[in-house]
């Protein structure tokens, strides 16, 4: 098989944990698969360079110089534990010096400017999956495997300059990724490929945004045409809860590509949610496994819908520090555009919108943002729209949470709305706002945040997802 393999932070969080990635893939590549490795930065250094980038904006060179000396103890200490062969570790430690003292430049540099802008910030931001590269293409070569570290913009991986959140170019990445890797592995030789970076037309550096080392998997994957995307982690697969709240929570075996999406875009752990964008179109299975359990099958996520007798809703998810904006007014009624002006104020502030819901009077529009979002939109809604006659108030709520059920066995199956809100009547719960899609795989609610981990129980029980 050809396969992609994704190696999260907490993957590759020390040098032990290096070996333990080492070793899978050394057992996959004896099998004789093809393979491309996908790398995170160590676990934890990405928030650790966010916040030397905000101190570097602050002109805090002491907290830089502190910084810089835990960055180079942690990997080189990381290089001492993962690799055996003293001139191999001696070549990475170069490498990885280097990069630290590149690191510390471009540090000082915003320093002395006092200026982070979001280009800077994706330069940063990208030196964590830079050092953690090396240092997993030289543990394989520890252990006898051929192995070359890339960038992903070495790799070929080309996107719009959206920094922060850029987009692939994804005909131009495809063919530029399948000429710089392929022959790599005709030759047998492992790719490690730097996880969330990627470069513009131009050659400057930019990132897919937050959790994009698996958008980096599975656009390689689409590139080279895999037969599977396995993204490794620190989880045995989705599960039909968050094990922290229902302990008795289990591992789906299988889920379609929509389901999944639904699952990752309210916070499933272990998954990004546009990651999946391009292996689906390529109908390319992903996996998700556990580097810590490698014998657990995981989850595996792929186009058909599977429904199992019995088994209408698959899952149910929980997401906590959102906010619910109330839009009111008589003047609303029969008035063309109201939605479209409070929305696109809302575009117009970079603040994106969770989940929608409208009464059919038109008196009211309510909506959900992600809460540090709240001032922020509060502000821009009550300077635009108040004071014109037609919007009377604007309320928003802080302390409330969404709840998710997702599963293709709800579409074309009666009564499903009805055992959930009765499961979550039975405990006395509110609830305070609906939405359902036309699709009927996702059913989301609000409640107040203190009955949210109840209602999760109550409908996870409702439902017998531990059975």
């Amino acid at each position: 098989m050809k396969l992609v393999m994704k190696f999260g932070g907490s993957s590759v969080a020390n040098g032990d944990c290096i070996k333990k990635v080492a070793k899978i893939i050394s057992d996959y590549n004896s099998q004789g698969n093809e393979l491309v490795v996908v790398v995170s930065a160590l676990d934890g250094v990405t928030d650790q360079l966010i916040e030397a980038s905000e101190e570097a904006k602050k002109g805090n060179l002491n907290y830089i110089r502190e910084f810089i000396q835990k960055i180079r103890e942690r990997h080189l200490n990381t290089i001492k534990d993962a690799i055996k062969t003293e001139s191999l570790k001696e070549e990475v430690s170069k490498i990885v010096q280097s990069i630290i003292e590149e690191l510390e430049k471009v540090l000082i540099g915003i320093s002395y400017l006092g200026e982070l802008t979001p280009k800077s910030l994706d330069y940063v931001l990208s030196f964590g999956e830079r050092l953690s590269a090396p240092i997993l293409c030289y543990s394989l070569l520890d252990i006898g495997l051929s192995s070359k570290f890339f960038s992903g913009k070495d790799a070929g991986i080309v996107t719009d300059s959206n920094y922060g959140e850029a987009r692939p170019l994804i005909n131009l990445t495809k063919y530029r990724v399948k000429q710089k890797l392929e022959p790599l592995l005709n030759k047998g030789i492992i790719p490690v490929v730097t996880g969330y970076i990627a470069s513009t037309q131009e050659g400057f550096i930019t990132t897919l945004g937050r959790g994009g080392s698996d958008y980096s998997a599975t656009i390689i994957g689409a590139s080279l045409k895999v037969d599977e995307v396995y993204i490794w982690t620190d989880v045995d697969g989705l599960m039909t809860a968050d094990p922290k709240i229902v302990p008795s929570a289990k591992t789906m075996p299988e889920i379609s590509f929509q389901e999944a999406i639904e699952m990752a875009l309210f916070g499933a752990k272990g998954l990004h949610p546009r990651a999946l964008e391009p292996a689906m179109e390529e109908g390319i299975p992903v996996r998700i496994r556990n580097t810590f359990n490698p014998e657990n099958p995981g989850t595996l996520i792929v186009n058909e819908k599977k429904i199992d007798k019995g088994k209408i809703v698959k899952a149910v998810t929980l997401i906590k520090n959102v906010s619910l904006i109330s839009v009111n007014g008589a003047g609303m009624v029969g008035t063309p555009g109201t939605a479209s002006k409070v929305f696109d104020v809302l575009g117009k502030n970079n603040i994106n919108v969770l989940m929608i819901s409208q009464s059919a009077s038109e008196t009211n529009i309510s909506f959900i943002i992600k809460k540090p979002f709240l001032g922020k939109a509060m502000s821009a809604l009550e300077i635009s729209l108040l004071g014109q006659g037609i919007v009377r108030e604007i309320t928003a709520e802080e302390d409330i949470c969404i709840i998710a059920i997702v599963g293709a066995g709800m579409r074309g199956t009666p009564g499903v709305a009805a055992r959930l809100f009765n499961a979550v009547a039975k405990k006395g719960i509110n609830v305070i706002m609906i939405s359902q899609g036309s699709s009927e795989v996702n059913i989301s609610f609000v409640v107040k945040e203190k009955d949210g981990e109840e209602a999760v129980r109550a409908i996870h029980e409702e439902f017998g997802l531990s059975k």
